[in-house]
Formats: structure tokens, C-alpha cells, sequence
């Protein structure tokens, strides 16, 4: 605990963590201030998302980087659970499918892009294991065909697609959660050797005793979840405030404060030449999210949900999965990375950003 308080008191980015009360405490008074309630709870998060950085690293030091990736990619994409969690109670199954969609562009695009450039300043040419970069596009790939199927179907046959949609999407929820377990048994015990680190990069100081990093990261995470409905329920009037429509908020906003903590750790891996570390987390986060959130949703869905829910996203949303999908796989095969690789990965985020602020999808 001493550690921790002392990593507080010496970093001036943690002496925002005073945001965190401030939000609880507005939620209670003023509910109906949602861009004050916006703006603070994104302040909130920053903190908090260093602190789950600075854990994440600890246990990687102890695990090595490819546990420590799947740990905070695991820890991360609690929190869009939860949060999608809430939307899926409530019935609103486009807002659910919106983050879910947007959280596997953001991380596959934006922070997997952002840590190749940020990395690329510091180390001219950077060094990563391509097996199991290759293995999570390859995963990623396959959730992408799932997800197209549906949507083929009611393109093809609307009347039959009414009829199997459910059916179908229950199966492809299936698949995708063995598929994913398979993939955790292949990666971290049958042929773990394969996934070994490609480097270990600077040290930096000391890390955390397990202990209090394990505690830290459950702690964290919780505030992080908490904060996060507290952002979700006040982004929508915030945005129109702001001028960013819906589609904007749910594929662009949403995902990235929503992911702020893998960020953090992600970049900070970069910019100590540990890009297993982030390539682990970026791709690792993407497909838990495409094999295994978006199919527990949708089995969920029949316990919590007013009404099932399916698999059958708009065109577009597939579209720009498939093509973050096959960009990444492009990027990462040759194992090594450049800033300007990570310009190239950007920009395609940018351009999915720039059109969602312009044209909002119709839905399904």
C-alpha cells in the first residue's frame, strides 16, 4: 500500500483520481448535468487508467507479456461488458451493438496504430512475435465471417432470416465462445513456446509485488466500470451538446474512453520497446471482444433482454470490422513496425472516424 500511495503522491496525472468522488458525488446532486458529468467522468477515467497501466506492467513482469496482455485485455473489456450489460437490460440493442462494433475498430485501428507510432519515435525500427499477432487477426477474422453471416442472410431471404436469425445467432454465439476457449488452450498451454516474447524492452522501475498489483487492477477496475455508467448515461445529451451524433458516439467516444485503461498500458509497452505487450493487448482486446462479449450478449440476452438479441449488424458496421480486421492482419505480418506504420493504421481510423461524425449508420 505504501507503493502505492508513494506512485500517487510522486505522479501528478494520479492527482486527478480526486475526479473520482466528484462524480459520484454530482451523479447523486445534479443527475440532469450530463456535459458537466461527461467532462468529469472522462478526468476520472484518465487516472484511473494509468493506475490499471501501471499494475498491468507489474504482473506482465512477473507472467511475462502475453498473460499480462490477455490480463488487462480481459480487465479492459470487463468494463464495456458491464456497460453493455446495462444498454442490453434496458432494450437498447442498437447501443449495444454500436459499442461492440466500435470497441473492435477502435482497439484493432486506433491502438494498435497509436502504439506503433508512439513506439516508432523512440526505436527506429521496433520487434514483435508475429505468430501470435497472426493467430489473434486470423481469430479476429473468423468473428468478422460470423458476423457477416447474418447480415448476407436477411440481404438474401428476408422472410427466412425472421424465422432462423435467432437460431443462427445462438449457434454463431456458440462457435465463437469454443473457438475462443480452444484459442486460449493453443496459446497459453499446448503451444505456448510459440508465443513467447519477441524482446523484453527496458525494465523501468521496480514493479509492484503481485499482491498489490493484483489488488490494484480489481479495484481499479470496479471504479473504472462505475465511472464508466456514469459516462454512458450522460454522453448522449453531452454529444448533442457537443455537435457529434449518434453513431459518432456510440463507435468513436464510447469505445475510446472505454477503453482508456488498455490504452494507457498499451502505449506505455510501446514507448519501452515491449510492443508484445501491445500488440497483445490491441489485437487480444479486439477479439475477446468479437469472440467472446458479443456472443455472451447475445446468450444473455434471452435472461436479461426484453426481447433476444442477434448477430445481424448494419452493412457498415461489418464493413469497417472486416477492413480493421484485414488491416491489422496486414500490418502485423511481417513482425516488425515503424512510426509511419502506425500513420498508415490511423488514417484509416480517422477516415470510419470522419465519416460516422457525417453520416450516422441506419439500423438493421
Amino acid at each position: 500500500m505504501k507503493q502505492l500511495l508513494a506512485e500517487i503522491r510522486h505522479n501528478p496525472l494520479l492527482w486527478l483520481l480526486v475526479f473520482v468522488p466528484v462524480v459520484f458525488v454530482t451523479a447523486k446532486l445534479k443527475p440532469e448535468a450530463h456535459t458537466l458529468l461527461f467532462v468529469l467522468s472522462v478526468l476520472a477515467i484518465v487516472p484511473l487508467a494509468a493506475l490499471l497501466s501501471h499494475a498491468t506492467e507489474s504482473v506482465a513482469a512477473k507472467t511475462g507479456d502475453a498473460v499480462g496482455g490477455l490480463l488487462n485485455a480481459t480487465l479492459g473489456n470487463l468494463t464495456e461488458l458491464i456497460i453493455a450489460l446495462t444498454a442490453l437490460s434496458a432494450g437498447q440493442y442498437m447501443l449495444v451493438k454500436a459499442s461492440v462494433a466500435g470497441a473492435i475498430v477502435t482497439n484493432s485501428l486506433f491502438m494498435l496504430g497509436a502504439s506503433f507510432f508512439l513506439g516508432g519515435l523512440k526505436y527506429h525500427v521496433q520487434e514483435f512475435n508475429r505468430v501470435s499477432a497472426r493467430m489473434q487477426a486470423g481469430l479476429l477474422f473468423l468473428a468478422t465471417v460470423a458476423l457477416l453471416i447474418p447480415s448476407a442472410v436477411a440481404k438474401v431471404d428476408s422472410a427466412a432470416a425472421t424465422a432462423i436469425l435467432g437460431k443462427l445467432s445462438v449457434g454463431l454465439a456458440l462457435l465463437l465462445i469454443v473457438t475462443y476457449s480452444l484459442g486460449m488452450l493453443f496459446s497459453l498451454k499446448t503451444h505456448r513456446e510459440l508465443f513467447a516474447s519477441a524482446n523484453h524492452g527496458e525494465t523501468g522501475e521496480a514493479p509492484w509485488p503481485i499482491s498489490l498489483a493484483l489488488a490494484t487492477l480489481a479495484g481499479v477496475t470496479v471504479l473504472v466500470a462505475l465511472v464508466s455508467e456514469v459516462f454512458v448515461e450522460s454522453v448522449q445529451e453531452a454529444a448533442e451538446n457537443f455537435g457529434m451524433t449518434p453513431a459518432f458516439v456510440g463507435f468513436i467516444v464510447v469505445a475510446l474512453v472505454g477503453g482508456a485503461a488498455e490504452m494507457a498500458s498499451a502505449f506505455s509497452g510501446a514507448r519501452k520497446n515491449r510492443l508484445d505487450l501491445s500488440v497483445g493487448i490491441a489485437l487480444g482486446s479486439a477479439t475477446q471482444i468479437a469472440l467472446f462479449v458479443a456472443p455472451v450478449l447475445v446468450l444473455l440476452s434471452y435472461v436479461l433482454g426484453p426481447t433476444p438479441m442477434d448477430l445481424q449488424f448494419w452493412p457498415g458496421a461489418v464493413l469497417m470490422i472486416l477492413v480493421a480486421t484485414m488491416t491489422a492482419s496486414l500490418v502485423t505480418n511481417s513482425g516488425r513496425s515503424t512510426w509511419f506504420v502506425g500513420v498508415s493504421v490511423l488514417m484509416v481510423y480517422l477516415i470510419f472516424a470522419m465519416t460516422l461524425y457525417l453520416l450516422p449508420p441506419r439500423s438493421p
